[in-house]
């Protein structure tokens, strides 16, 4: 058998009916709305429009945000139909599988694992952030030791706020995706709230001045040096440098994390009681709204305060004390609590919902992946991925910068998501399509180059771990997965395989 055999889509679908691998159908197109903007709105505001402006690009992040929100919207578009078309949770990976084979849905499926995991750990790092000055502004102070790790406190060494906070929002997921949506709804509108309070408040404060330069011109920095460079300016022998026109496109990569909340939309597309419909209306509408409040917050921020002196590890409050209204800044801290604790928690449902795909298809022990009769959710792949999540938040993520490495895996799925969808079409002309990518395959191709591109501006150091990290993929499907899965041909005794389309 290839490595390259695919499954069918036929399959697939039959294959969500298997009792021992059942999720709920409980999602509506306002839930899978509110679901994406709950994971886009969070990092991207809260932590990474300071660091990517104060290191990258200046007050024009701005553009930054708008370059990655184009290639998350081509993307998108990519993502829709095959989402309506294969209504199965695993998203890309899923997909891939329908379409390119299983060596690429296992290269995909391995990145998403890279993206979501890591995701919801760093993002639980920049929550702690903020709920580490809520609790300083109560007279609490933590161990510097158990403090989270940042300019002011390097002794950092285990972040306890990140593990609890991660331990909580696990026990949610387990207990129920309903449950979990339910506070995500309160939390998101909470949220919301905040970002355009943020908005309004700040225009109050915004200093022309601080806008000049614009664009700063490009100079020579330690972001930048050695393998700390973007790899596009050691492929063509640029001279390393930060600002300027290229720190707009290393800021735009580096922001691009702020977007991957609607690709984690599709992974409950097996969960959404009118597929056809509502993940189209859910994975397009939150990552417009998103885009809207993200450029308008990066302008303001930076009118706020000169780029140079903003505060990266927690933007949007440090800006309000530095014009004297540390009551705003309270008042952020609290929504930032609030906002990105509904990204580190549909993360982490994202995480799940592709180990569960993949355990589904026996490329992970199918035990794995049987779902709780009485919760409907898949209690032990949770359990491991809040485990996962913990070590990253908690530890790891004090020694190792890991932003960059969720972007690489993120850029890579979008990729082979968007070269599949001509290729599908030309293998399954037949298929119902609720959504189509117009002008394909024009719009595919521009949108795999547009991610290549982007990843490209990513450091050498990041593309260094990301090959590691995909060798390692290796090692597990070859010595595991290839030989156990359902299209294998060795079947266990009680088990039914699923059938090859080629």
């Amino acid at each position: 058998m290839s490595v390259m055999r695919t499954k069918s889509i036929e399959q697939s679908i039959r294959e969500t009916d298997e009792p021992d691998f059942a999720l709920k159908k409980s999602l509506g197109w306002l839930d899978l709305t509110v679901f994406g903007i709950g994971v886009i709105i969070g990092a991207g505001i809260f932590t990474f429009t300071g660091k990517a402006a104060q290191a990258y690009a200046g007050p024009a992040i701005a553009i930054s945000f708008v370059v990655a929100a184009v290639v998350c919207g081509l993307a998108a578009l990519c993502y829709a139909e095959f989402a309506s078309t294969v209504p199965v949770s695993g998203s890309a990976y899923t997909f891939s599988y329908a379409s390119l084979g299983e060596i690429v849905a296992w290269i995909i499926g391995w990145d998403l694992l890279l993206e979501l995991a890591l995701g919801a750990g760093v993002v639980s790092q920049g929550w702690s952030h903020y709920a580490n000055l809520l609790l300083t502004d109560m007279g609490i102070n933590l161990p510097d030791a158990l403090a989270p790790k940042s300019d002011s406190n390097p002794g950092g060494q285990f972040n306890l706020l990140a593990f609890l906070l991660i331990a909580a929002l696990t026990a949610l997921v387990a207990w129920g995706i309903k449950e979990s949506m339910r506070v995500n709804m309160v939390l998101v509108g909470v949220k919301l709230f905040i970002v355009l309070f943020v908005i309004f408040a700040g225009l109050a404060y915004i200093k022309s001045a601080n806008y000049t330069p614009f664009i700063p011109d490009a100079i020579a920095g330690k972001q930048s040096e050695g393998i700390r460079q973007p790899l596009i300016q050691w492929l063509f022998g640029f001279t390393p440098t930060t600002y300027g026109l290229g720190g707009i496109f290393t800021g735009a990569s580096i922001v691009f994390f702020a977007y991957i909340g609607f690709d984690v939309v599709a992974t409950t597309a097996e969960e959404a009681k009118k597929p056809q419909r509502d993940l189209p209306i859910g994975i397009i509408a939150s990552l417009v709204i998103c885009t809207i409040l993200y450029v308008a917050v990066a302008f303001v921020i930076t009118g706020m305060v000169k780029y140079d002196k903003i505060n990266p590890d927690a933007a949007l409050a440090t800006a309000f004390t530095d014009v004297g209204k540390s009551g705003y800044a309270t008042l952020i801290s609290c929504g930032a609590v609030a906002g990105l604790t509904t990204v580190v928690m549909t993360l982490i449902i994202g995480a799940t919902r592709v180990l569960f795909a993949m355990s589904r298809d026996w490329l992970l022990p199918p035990a794995f992946g049987r779902t709780n009769p009485k919760t409907g959710t898949p209690v032990r792949i949770t359990l491991v991925v809040g485990l996962i999540v913990a070590f990253i938040g908690a530890w790891l993520g004090n020694h190792i910068d890991l932003e960059e490495m969720v972007n690489i895996g993120t850029l890579a799925a979008f990729t082979l998501v968007s070269i599949a969808v001509p290729i599908l079409r030309r293998r399954r002309p037949d298929l119902k399509r609720a959504f189509t990518v117009p002008f394909s395959p024009v719009l595919p191709i521009v949108a795999a180059l547009a991610s290549i591109y982007l990843m490209l501006n990513l450091s050498i150091e990041t593309w260094l771990r990301f090959l590691v990290w995909m060798a390692l993929g290796f090692v597990v499907y070859f010595a595991y997965s290839y030989r156990n899965s359902r299209l294998s041909g060795r079947a266990k005794e009680g088990e039914v395989p699923s059938l090859t389309s080629t």
